[in-house]
């Protein structure tokens, strides 16, 4: 007598299937445009033969731990720093070290500030903006913690892309706060390398795992 193999749900496996997809994107085993291609295959797909396919040729995945936040010591830590944004542009990224107090202030212009790879002073870094017809990005690493109060007035105050922050209690704490007025505030958690626009796709997918669960 034969015995029946177990049924595997085919809604469960495509499931688990895109979630170990953008899992290897932020890896940086698929680009952007191989990952937009397995999606939408996973997506399509009619029976399991054709999702597990999509992850067989994928090398093993690493163990998902969240990288440290790089710490400096106090006394290299900057007390106070401006970012002005007035009718044009400003850009901080790359290797920066944070002060304890940052305040930002755009008026019809834009500010960028991508904390990924910034280094913090221990306790607690505070980002205060104001945006007045105009906007500022903030973009963030996975496992820094990150709180953020503002208020806005006939503009965005968001804060999105959420992900699990590091349960350290002495860890680095990124407080961000400030109004906008006919202008936008925006923090995104992005990976190393992420675009916004790879960021957001892979946010959608996770909330449509969230969703079917």
């Amino acid at each position: 007598m034969n015995t029946p193999h177990p049924i595997v749900p085919l809604e469960s496996t495509r499931e688990r299937t895109i979630k170990t997809l953008c899992t290897h994107f932020a890896q940086d085993h698929l680009d952007a445009a191989e990952l937009e291609t397995r999606l939408d295959r996973a997506h399509q797909a009619t029976t399991l033969a054709e999702i597990e396919a999509l992850v067989a040729d994928l090398p093993a995945l690493q163990a998902t731990t969240l990288s440290p936040v790089p710490l400096v010591h106090a006394t290299e830590v900057p007390d106070r720093r401006m970012v002005v944004a007035i009718m044009g542009g400003t850009v901080r990224k790359g290797t920066w070290t944070a002060p304890r107090q940052l305040h930002v202030l755009a008026v019809m212009g834009g500010a960028e500030l991508d904390f990924r790879d910034a280094q913090f002073g221990p306790g607690v870094t505070t980002v205060t903006v104001f945006a007045a017809m105009g906007g500022v990005e903030i973009i963030v690493p996975p496992g820094l913690r990150v709180e953020s109060d503002g208020f806005a007035l006939m503009g965005g105050f968001e804060h999105s892309g959420g992900s699990p922050a590091s349960p350290d209690p002495s860890a680095p704490l990124l407080r961000i706060s400030g109004l906008a007025i006919m202008g936008g505030v925006d923090i995104q958690v992005r990976f190393p390398g992420e675009s916004a626009r790879d960021a957001k796709r892979r946010l959608r997918e996770t909330r449509k795992l969230q969703r079917g669960s």
